[in-house]
């Protein structure tokens, strides 16, 4: 697993956030239940099934949002979603 291009994808999107300026409650706290997520599939030595179908899931509905309300996101969070497939994730 290449965890570190992930965890640089994962710190480019969250200074992203930062920059980009108010997001919305809700969307702020899926991004956090997602990163914390995936930081637990990343120390998990065997990842549940139904946790990575998940975190696939919230992801490419995030993106949604993003590419909507946040195109500038978008671009960012493709990288961490490409990553966790390179990486079987």
């Amino acid at each position: 697993m290449d965890t570190n291009h992930l965890k640089t994808a994962l710190a480019q999107l969250q200074r992203d956030l930062e920059a980009g300026g108010k997001l919305d409650p809700e969307l702020l706290q899926q991004l956090k239940s997602l990163d914390h997520d995936i930081h637990a599939v990343l120390a998990a030595s065997e990842p549940q099934d139904d946790l990575v179908s998940s975190l696939n899931e919230r992801t490419q509905e995030i993106d949604a949002r993003f590419s909507a309300e946040h195109p500038y996101l978008s671009t960012t969070l493709r990288d961490v979603m490409d990553t966790l497939g390179k990486m079987g994730i």
